[in-house]
């Protein structure tokens, strides 16, 4: 399985740094030209995944309703809970899915910053690849991205932080429960947690692998941008329907 791992996942990964870095011989241009690809690459699942997830925070407000409604009465909730996601044709798991489907992708290139800027191994160089003999992990001549870097860390949690809020936002029209529930809550105190972790595991790996989250964050911001600028598009483009005036017959 490792063995699997490395040739399908890792290899590509680092030969397509080792490529970019031949082309710019600066690690930091070429960690940033590397997570574009595989932002382009994952794309389709990224924007999927996050466009769900988008459309459960917009719903949340009506789950929270129904589980006031129906509090104490597990079974019906449960139904009204089923019926509410096949009306808005709504899969509660398909924000979490395509996250699973990118994890080994993730994982590889982690393992390609921890691993490749320190202990450098050309020696699973594509033929076609050429062999700089030295990869400089000195980013624009000032940061070394094979130690930890906590600026960068610190930046890839604010960037977190950012993402959040901006999923978070609400649409003026949506109402809001007085008892807006666990759930609710839960998404807040996240919002907040998950920036620090960020912080905490990017500050304990090479700095290379900071500056691939931060960037990588900021290409998700982007993206989810454009799914809320689609969302209240399509919101403003469907207006409410009045209803028609009944035409009484005189005769």
């Amino acid at each position: 399985m490792g063995d699997l791992f490395n040739t399908v996942l890792y290899q590509p990964l680092f030969n397509l740094l080792i490529f970019f870095y031949n082309l710019i011989p600066d690690i930091g241009i070429s960690i940033i030209l590397l997570t574009l690809v595989v932002k382009a690459i994952l794309w389709p699942l990224s924007h999927k995944g996050l466009k769900s997830q988008k459309a459960l925070q917009d719903l949340q407000p009506k789950m929270d309703a129904l589980k006031e409604k129906h509090k104490g009465d597990k079974e019906k909730l449960g139904q009204e809970m089923m019926s509410l996601y096949k009306r808005e044709k709504i899969n509660p798991l398909s924000s979490c899915l395509p996250l699973l489907i990118q994890l080994p992708v993730i994982i590889a290139v982690f393992r390609v910053f921890r691993t490749g800027l320190i202990d450098t191994n050309f020696n699973l160089l594509y033929p076609f690849v050429s062999n700089p003999g030295y990869l400089n992990p000195i980013m624009l001549g000032v940061i070394d991205l094979a130690k930890p870097q906590i600026v960068l860390a610190i930046l890839a949690g604010a960037a977190q932080f950012w993402h959040s809020m901006i999923l978070m936002k609400k649409k003026k029209s949506t109402p809001v429960p007085k008892n807006a529930g666990m759930a609710q809550t839960m998404s807040k105190q996240m919002m907040y947690f998950m920036p620090i972790i960020t912080v905490f595991i990017a500050a304990s790996f090479p700095g290379g692998l900071a500056l691939y989250w931060l960037i990588m964050t900021l290409l998700n911001v982007l993206d989810q941008y454009i799914i809320n600028k689609a969302v209240n598009e399509n919101i403003s483009q469907d207006p409410p329907k009045l209803a028609q005036p009944e035409i009484i017959d005189s005769k």
